[in-house]
């Protein structure tokens, strides 16, 4: 294949937006090793500060639909990458991410931006735009003002993306894995044209350096062309599974779909309904242009089953970098912490909890930054639970998002329906909560030392709503004994006996992973 026309391998400053979510918190490594150098913009730039990466890149606070902070943002910028989308934010969603666009095209214009890059949806031929799902209808749209703007754009079109802890991946796993009798919608029969991750990020970093006559958009996918069924298919043989019995249904519609999926995953129909939409309509790639100007390293893009078992061997072996719950969710409070004495916001409830442990403060912090996803609340797991599929009835995350790590959490990670909000390693541990509720959350947990004495303080704090808010937490609090007050002594026996959840399971060998899994090191 030619390779006339390929870019230089110059350093280039780049900007790259959603650095907090699945795709752009790998493209960030990816592009200081390619020696770029990178500014992040993000809504709360303090979620970046745990990653391995941020020491060596610029993170500025603001919001693409803000048109000050994006000019700010794109000040001596020679590639902005705009890995953000609205979806999940509600009926809206195509116009907010319009909007956004606009501003982004305007200031990479007024700023003199050489290359807009943008990751994007694979779009089914032949099939009027208006047809589309909404989620893929405004990701064309999005494509399109770019590729409109005067700045020379790289839009990049993929369907479904393998990688470890990807939302397209996570509901093929827990699919599988959980059921090995499925009654599915139609769409399983649609075929489509997956790409492994690893291979989205080297097309990404490629783009960067193409050449300035270069303004079109690419389809990007891996060498298979399979149905959802072929993949769940061979997901069940990668992972070592029995064959999956699958009956079509077409009666569910992607609707109906996707809160099924929402119970049967963590990604929740929220999420889910969008990318079962997408399922609706043949995506296949026209072409493979992208390798003239980013070629395919040996054997490459990954044929579908070799990504399967990558991924699998990164959620074995627990490095996952970032997974689709990276980002928070659409529409979440970003409020800080209401402060003790100084609040003057309104009402502020709180049950706060003090207990001496007979452990060291690194057994205490062991099990406290060990909480949730596999490792349990370590109070009355029923009342967990049922909160958990009373937020999945009402469009919530509910508990299935569980962690990215099993022992190690940084600022941003999610924590089942909760958020990481801050983590001082040794001492204290605050998540916000993101379940659906009136009002304001936050848990706290501190390791502290008293007289020579460890001792656990624990503190759940709650900023109502109106009238609703207020009656929801008197409706709660004669609860809030058994279950905050379980957890406090349940967390501190544990650290007292040296056990916790993660512990054990290294002790014995066994990784994350969905029920009934057979898959091995």
């Amino acid at each position: 294949m030619s390779t006339e026309g390929r870019g230089t391998t110059e350093r280039l400053n780049c900007l790259v937006t959603g650095a907090s979510g699945y795709i752009g918190g790998r493209l960030v490594p990816e592009l200081l090793e390619a020696g770029h150098t990178v500014r992040c913009l993000a809504r709360s730039p303090e979620k970046l500060r745990d990653h391995p990466w941020a020491g060596e890149v610029e993170s500025v606070g603001g919001d693409v639909t803000d048109a000050a902070s994006v000019a700010a943002s794109m000040r001596g910028i020679d590639v902005a990458y705009y890995l953000v989308h609205a979806l999940g934010t509600g009926a809206g969603f195509e116009d907010t991410d319009r909007r956004a666009a606009q501003i982004f095209a305007e200031q990479a214009r007024a700023a003199g931006v050489r290359r807009i890059v943008y990751l994007g949806g694979l779009t089914p031929k032949g099939v009027p735009e208006r047809e589309l799902s909404p989620h893929l209808r405004s990701r064309a749209e999005v494509g399109r003002i770019f590729l409109e703007a005067p700045v020379p754009a790289t839009v990049l079109r993929a369907a479904v993306v393998v990688g470890s802890g990807s939302a397209s991946f996570e509901m093929l796993r827990y699919l599988t894995e959980r059921l090995p009798v499925m009654v599915t919608p139609s769409w399983v029969s649609t075929r489509t044209q997956p790409i492994g991750v690893r291979d989205v990020l080297h097309y990404l970093v490629g783009s960067a350096t193409m050449p300035e006559h270069v303004d079109r958009a690419f389809d990007i996918g891996g060498p298979d062309v399979l149905t959802y069924e072929e993949m769940m298919r061979r997901y069940a043989e990668v992972a070592g599974l029995r064959r999956r019995l699958i009956l079509p249904v077409p009666v569910l519609t992607p609707r109906l779909s996707s809160h099924w999926v929402g119970l049967v995953t963590p990604v929740p129909a929220s999420i889910a309904r969008p990318l079962t939409e997408s399922l609706r309509h043949e995506v296949v790639c026209d072409e493979h242009d992208i390798a003239l100007y980013a070629p395919d390293p040996p054997g490459r893009p990954l044929p579908f089953d070799e990504a399967l078992d990558l991924a699998l061997r990164r959620v074995r072996e627990a490095e996952v970098t970032t997974r689709w719950s990276s980002a928070s969710v659409p529409g979440a409070p970003s409020d800080p912490l209401p402060t003790d004495p100084d609040w003057a916001g309104g009402s502020l409830y709180q049950d706060e909890r003090r207990l001496s442990v007979n452990a060291s403060r690194e057994s205490l912090w062991k099990v406290v930054e060990g909480v949730g996803g596999d490792n349990g609340w370590y109070s009355f797991p029923l009342a967990w639970a049922v909160r958990g599929w009373l937020d999945r009835v009402v469009g919530g995350v509910g508990l299935r998002r569980g962690r990215r790590d099993a022992e190690r959490l940084r600022v941003g990670d999610s924590l089942d329906f909760w958020r990481v909000e801050e983590i001082e390693p040794g001492h204290l541990l605050r998540l916000r909560a993101e379940m659906r509720l009136p009002g304001l959350a936050w848990l706290e947990m501190y390791v502290e030392t008293c007289g020579g004495v460890t001792r656990y303080r624990q503190r759940a704090v709650f900023h109502p709503r109106g009238l609703l808010g207020h009656v929801y937490w008197w409706s709660v609090s004669p609860f809030h004994a058994v279950v905050f007050g379980g957890m406090a002594r349940n967390i501190t026996q544990a650290a007292a006996k040296g056990t916790c959840a993660h512990a054990n399971r290294a002790r014995t060998g066994r990784q994350d992973a969905p029920p009934r899994s057979r898959n091995r090191p």
